[in-house]
């Protein structure tokens, strides 16, 4: 269990783990080891142990070099914590071999050769044995510990990055199996929905040439140029959910932009009284499609609930904003019939404007109509919508 999946009660309280403590935690143990061995000692032994045991909290920054200011108080003074600690340091910071064997092999020979020094040191006996055997030992204990420690903490940033890109590959799958789906989606889509508009296409154009009524002739006309371009617009969308991830570099099918909102307005059918004005400036393509989104769904729903009623379109500009306004009056009739419709229309278009970073209000008037705003920002370019 790690120290995250602890209970609240068993948690360690977050000051006694902080670095600052870690790295002043050795310097006062140091100081105690210090003070027990500076019993009875001269002033300049006591000075070298307090010097080992000070600069103990600059161990990680300059490993070596506290290393070596610990020697001559591990030499003179008999201390081990200091010089110990040193050596755990440099073989957990510097663990190359160049490195931590010198000064293993240092501490070893201070420790053995210690002052003063005496004739026993050089004798081949037992005594002697066993007391090199304990100053090899006092060195590689702290040096195998300091080298176990570097090698911990290095298979755990390992573990850590093979764990992310397990999760990486994991994400990337998914999203290999949606494009997939997406993409046999938009066939299954393509095939019913094709169908159908095909099916209306051709009873608008029968209708157009057996009808003798001019006004139902024209009607049935615009019947089935909506439906050739609404057959279009499918295809083009299928293809770019079929195409999505398979090449970056993959060109687009064109966008609608401000310049097509005026055949819009035309091809609508609706009685639409048209202000458009975005300015000269050039408003980035994200922002021209979502105006011309918006202005789309709104004529839709007209058409929809309200046919007979006249309509308002107006696009201006507002500073380095893009205003977007679609308001209808209040209908002479309502439409016996409706056609079915889910509501997403418009929460789709609030969605790319909040992307945008702009607004869309949509909402019933005082006079029984019905208004769509949309107040779209210039400020920053944003990808496809």
């Amino acid at each position: 269990m790690t120290a995250t999946e602890l209970p609240p009660a068993r948690r360690l309280p977050a000051r006694l783990t902080a670095p600052w403590l870690m790295l002043l935690l050795p310097a006062l143990y140091s100081l105690m080891d210090a003070a027990l061995v500076a019993r009875g000692a001269p002033w300049w032994q006591v000075l070298l142990s307090l010097l080992a045991a000070l600069v103990l909290p600059w161990r990680r920054r300059f490993p070596v070099t506290v290393l070596l200011l610990t020697m001559p108080g591990s030499y003179l003074a008999d201390i081990w914590l200091a010089p110990i600690t040193a050596v755990y340091t440099v073989a957990a910071e510097r663990p190359a071999p160049r490195v931590v064997v010198p000064c293993a092999t240092l501490f070893a020979l201070v420790e053995f050769f210690h002052w003063p020094l005496s004739g026993q040191s050089f004798e081949p006996s037992r005594e002697t044995a066993l007391y090199a055997i304990q100053s090899v030992m006092l060195a590689a204990g702290p040096a195998a510990t300091g080298l176990l420690s570097r090698t911990r903490r290095e298979l755990a940033a390992r573990l850590d990055e093979l764990t992310r890109g397990q999760a990486r590959e994991s994400r990337l799958l998914a999203e290999r199996v949606l494009i997939s789906e997406r993409g046999r989606l938009a066939r299954e889509m393509h095939d019913v929905v094709s169908h159908q508009v095909s099916l209306i296409s051709i009873q608008a154009g029968a209708l157009q040439v057996s009808t003798a009524d001019p006004a139902a002739a024209a009607t049935a006309r615009t019947i089935r140029e909506l439906s050739v371009r609404t057959l279009e617009e499918l295809r083009q969308m299928v293809g770019v959910l079929r195409a999505a991830g398979a090449r970056p570099d993959a060109p687009l099918a064109p966008q609608p932009r401000l310049a097509d909102l005026p055949r819009l307005i035309e091809e609508s059918g609706l009685a639409a009284e048209a202000e458009l004005s975005p300015g000269e400036r050039p408003w980035p393509e994200a922002v021209e499609r979502a105006a011309y989104r918006t202005v789309q769904e709104a004529l839709t729903n007209i058409t929809k609930y309200a046919p007979q009623a006249t309509v308002h379109v107006r696009v201006h500009a507002h500073g380095r904003r893009l205003r977007v306004e679609v308001r209808n009056d209040a209908p002479p009739v309502r439409p016996a019939e409706t056609l079915p419709g889910g509501g997403h229309g418009l929460v789709g278009l609030r969605e790319r404007a909040q992307l945008l970073g702009g607004t869309l209000s949509a909402g019933s008037t005082p006079d029984g109509g019905f208004a769509v705003l949309a107040d779209l920002p210039a400020g920053r370019e944003v990808g496809q919508q």
